[in-house]
């Protein structure tokens, strides 16, 4: 599926929208179950990160809560589908909704001022993006000087059996099944396609380099199906 940044931005609005309510269940089965676990580990890795919070591609507060569990402070939840927010507010209750502030804007080109946030965060939103090197770009320039991005996302095993099973399940068995639980099949042979042209771990780490993050770290998990990275902006 080859399109260009605008056709892209659209497909995957467009498919979002229509997954609204699925999208949790779209995460839980393309991390075979893990992603809750994986969103506990971000948050505790956060917890004592500079405030306040960005939450980029949030959909429906997915993070932003796991985040919010660890640490009650303000949290700026983004992302460009309405309807994913406010899907999101009905998930808060009223003492969730004093803490978590949505906007809804293009992570490519944020509504913010530069060095306003001490933390970024983005969970399985980066590969949707179509000008990855911008949006993290963008991303460097909201935060403040020694803030924090943190970025999970899908990638592929690092063990060769399991990559292989691996691959099978995204590319033969996750659409069919995805077809069954939402009617959309096309959603799911996007996820498959997505995680396997999304750049490897090294790449995206010398790109976050240099763009001008001073120190960037990953870390596999679940044999790789997916990766953590923590970048450190440097002082001004």
């Amino acid at each position: 599926m080859e399109l260009n940044e605008i056709e892209h931005k659209n497909f995957v609005k467009k498919k979002f929208d229509l997954i609204v309510k699925k999208y949790d269940l779209v995460n839980l089965i393309g991390s075979l179950g893990q992603d809750y676990l994986w969103r506990k580990k971000v948050a505790l890795v956060l917890k004592k990160t500079p405030t306040p919070i960005l939450d980029l591609c949030c959909g429906p507060f997915t993070l932003s809560l796991a985040l919010l569990k660890e640490r009650p402070c303000p949290i700026f939840a983004l992302d460009f589908s309405l309807e994913m927010l406010f899907y999101g507010k009905t998930k808060l209750s009223e003492k969730e909704k004093y803490f978590i502030y949505p906007v809804c804007a293009d992570a490519e080109i944020l509504p913010f001022k530069s060095e306003t946030f001490g933390t970024l965060s983005i969970a399985f939103g980066l590969r949707n993006l179509s000008n990855k090197e911008k949006a993290l770009e963008e991303f460097y320039r909201v935060l403040k000087p020694e803030g924090v991005l943190a970025i999970l996302e899908f990638s592929l095993p690092k063990v060769f059996i399991f990559k292989k099973i691996y691959l099978f399940y995204l590319t033969k068995y996750l659409p069919l099944l995805g077809k069954l639980l939402t009617g959309d099949k096309e959603a799911y042979q996007y996820l498959a396609e997505s995680i396997q042209k999304f750049p490897p771990p090294e790449e995206l780490k010398k790109t976050l380099l240099k763009i001008g993050f001073k120190e960037v770290i990953y870390e596999y998990f679940t044999l790789g199906i997916v990766t953590f990275y923590l970048a450190i902006k440097g002082k001004s």
